[in-house]
């Protein structure tokens, strides 16, 4: 669940903050993120965060901790568990009180991106292309659908022959959408294999390989794949850097009982 809980924590902070707004619920007045096109049948890991804030909640003996700071902990925690990098998790952060499926629609950046876009996508976040690679780099973990990298495996040229071949295995050109890839050799592990794959043309989605397609990131690329302690290094001053996207402090928010709905 590792790479799933790291991702709910990124698509929470590019949707007007990390507020937790992701884990609302539909309702009458809550146009919910999770149908939103990057997280319909795509995120999850919703039960964890639920069973968390309970467990959470009942050493506090009541609602202290908000599920925005528990998506921020639940990412770093996941990190360390398959071998990555510690932080210090900023805390405070308090929860919306509503969602925006057209804002998550506007901001998640898509799989389809080249890099002009990317850095234009993480710029309006604060963030520059440092934080664009290193926090792409997450994706030395977990898996991706066929429909996100179908394009890539069946009309892209600068793409490895064989690496081609084996995608094409278990992404047929219709059908089996949500087939899984490895978007690294080693999705359990944070390490830096996702940039030699870059460096050897065997980037799973357009959004990888237009890190290192003879751009201005190149040169990162090349570092974090010789270099894993400084990916690690910059990985981790990038997520504070993240979890410090627009926070509800102070009286704005509030403590959710029920990380699914407002109070």
């Amino acid at each position: 669940m590792g790479a799933s809980l790291l991702r709910l924590h990124f698509h929470d902070c590019f949707v007007n903050g990390c507020d937790a707004s992701i884990l609302l619920d539909e309702t009458s007045t809550i146009n919910s993120e999770k149908t939103s096109c990057a997280n319909n049948n795509s995120a999850r890991g919703f039960e964890v965060i639920d069973k968390i804030k309970s467990e959470v909640d009942k050493v506090c003996g009541r609602q202290v901790v908000s599920c925005a700071d528990i998506l921020a902990v639940a990412a770093r925690d996941s990190v360390v568990a398959l071998h990555g990098p510690s932080w210090k998790v900023k805390l405070g952060r308090r929860d919306s009180t509503t969602a925006s499926r057209t804002a998550a629609n506007d901001n998640i950046p898509t799989p389809f991106m080249d890099l002009p876009a990317l850095i234009k996508n993480f710029k309006k976040q604060g963030l520059d292309e440092e934080d664009l690679v290193a926090l792409s780099g997450s994706h030395t973990l977990g898996f991706a659908q066929c429909f996100t990298f179908r394009n890539r495996i069946y009309n892209e040229t600068n793409i490895d022959p064989t690496f081609r071949r084996q995608r094409q295995a278990n992404c047929p050109r219709s059908g089996g959408d949500s087939n899984l890839a490895p978007l690294d050799p080693t999705p359990a592990l944070f390490d830096s294999k996702y940039f030699s794959d870059l460096r050897s043309k065997k980037g799973l989605l357009h959004s990888d390989q237009a890190l290192f397609s003879e751009g201005n990131t190149d040169d990162l690329v090349e570092k974090y794949s010789k270099n894993l302690g400084m990916f690690s290094k910059d990985f981790a001053e990038s997520m504070i850097k993240m979890g410090d996207i627009k926070p509800l402090t102070g009286k704005r928010g509030q403590i959710r009982v029920n990380c699914r709905k407002v109070n």
